[in-house]
C-alpha cells in the first residue's frame, strides 16, 4: 500500500494531468468549432506540459493496485521526460507565432535541434542523466533528479529560463503594449508560463510535503490560464 508522501505526489500528479487534458479537450473542442490554428497547438501545449508527471501518476497507479513500482525504475524518467522535447518545440512555436511571427521558424529550428539533443540523453543515458531513488518498493514512490553535472540538466535549465525569458515575459511584455481584452488574454499567457517554469523548477527542488502540495496545487491551475489566454 502507497504511503502518505506517496499518496501526495500521486494525487497531486494525477491532478496537474488531469487539468491538463480537460483543458487541452476543451482547447481542441474549441479549435476545431472556431477553425483557429493556434489554439490546436495549444492544446498540445497543454496536455504535454501536464504529461511531464505522467512518470509519478503511472507509478501511483502501479503502486495502488498492484503493489509494485515501475520496472525498471528508470524507466519513471523516461515516461516523465520523453515530453520535453515536444512540449518545448510547440512552446516555442506559440510564443514565435505572437511575438515573432516572421523568425518563429529559426526559433522553433533551434530549439528542435536541442530538443532532440535532450531526447538523446534521456533515451541512451537514462542512468548517467538521473538519480533514481526507491527506499521502499511497493510502498513508496520511485523519486527521479537530474545529475547536476549531466548536460540533461544543463539543457533542461535552458529550457526553463528560455520559457521564463521569451514566453512569460515576452508575454508580459506584450500585455503592457496591448489594451482591453488583448492585454488581458497576454497576462494569461503569461501566468500560464511563469507558473510552469517556477512551480516546474520547485517539483525538482521541494522536499517538505505540505510545500510540495501548495505547488503542485497551483501548479494545476497553469493550464487553465493558457486556454483563457487563447479560447478565442
Amino acid at each position: 500500500m502507497v504511503d502518505a508522501l506517496g499518496l501526495l505526489d500521486g494525487l497531486t500528479a494525477s491532478g496537474i494531468l488531469l487539468s491538463a487534458t480537460i483543458f487541452a479537450l476543451l482547447s481542441l473542442y474549441k479549435a476545431i468549432k472556431l477553425k483557429a490554428k493556434l489554439l490546436i497547438v495549444a492544446a498540445f501545449c497543454m496536455f504535454f506540459i501536464g504529461a511531464f508527471w505522467s512518470g509519478p501518476f503511472v507509478d501511483f497507479i502501479l503502486v495502488t493496485f498492484t503493489g509494485t513500482n515501475i520496472t525498471p525504475n528508470y524507466y519513471y524518467a523516461i515516461i516523465s521526460y520523453v515530453w520535453v522535447a515536444p512540449a518545448l518545440i510547440v512552446s516555442m512555436y506559440l510564443g514565435g507565432s505572437l511575438l515573432i511571427p516572421k523568425k518563429k521558424w529559426i526559433l522553433v529550428g533551434v530549439f528542435i535541434i536541442l530538443g532532440l539533443v535532450f531526447e538523446y540523453f534521456l533515451w541512451f543515458h537514462t542512468s548517467e542523466s538521473f538519480v533514481i531513488t526507491l527506499n521502499l518498493p511497493g510502498q513508496e514512490l520511485i523519486d527521479t533528479s537530474f545529475n547536476k553535472t549531466h548536460p540533461t540538466f544543463f539543457l533542461v535549465a535552458l529550457f526553463l529560463a528560455s520559457v521564463l525569458v521569451f514566453l512569460a515575459f515576452g508575454f508580459l511584455y506584450k500585455a503592457k503594449q496591448a489594451t482591453g481584452e488583448l492585454r488581458k488574454k497576454f497576462l494569461y499567457l503569461s501566468l500560464g508560463f511563469f507558473i510552469f517554469v517556477v512551480c516546474g523548477a520547485l517539483d525538482s527542488l521541494l522536499t517538505l510535503p505540505i510545500a510540495i502540495g501548495f505547488s503542485r496545487g497551483v501548479m494545476m491551475t497553469f493550464a487553465l490560464w493558457m486556454y483563457l489566454g487563447f479560447k478565442t
